[in-house]
């Protein structure tokens, strides 16, 4: 598979998602990774606001983690925006997976944040 057609395919999952959620009108807890990092955000119904986010580079994490790029680092960060999502005042979220499959580090950080309070 081509690398456009990849970008292509992973485009029209993004559509495809974020316009169901858009439809359930509640706040979405938005997942990007890359091969070094991961990064989540949970993001207002109209899309304007930042209501708690957590990557790999956070200083919280950054003398915690090994690897910044595992499963472990996703686990991690998946706790810490669970954490500053319940200080926020968020409890239930759509869970955007930004087009990537739902499996490894996606996988890891909605279960970590599931089992620190979010309501998916």
């Amino acid at each position: 598979m081509s690398n456009q057609r990849k970008i292509n395919a992973r485009a029209r999952r993004v559509k495809k998602i974020r316009g169901h959620i858009r439809l359930l009108g509640v706040k979405r807890l938005s997942v990007h990774r890359t091969s070094q990092h991961i990064y989540a955000q949970i993001i207002s119904e109209d899309g304007s606001h930042t209501l708690a986010s957590a990557s790999t580079l956070d200083k919280a994490l950054r003398g915690k983690l090994k690897s910044t790029g595992n499963i472990d680092a996703a686990i991690e960060v998946g706790k810490l925006l669970a954490e500053r999502a319940l200080l926020a005042g968020v409890k239930t979220v759509a869970f955007d997976r930004s087009g990537f499959r739902y499996h490894g580090r996606v996988k890891a950080l909605a279960d970590s944040a599931r089992s620190g309070g979010l309501d998916f």
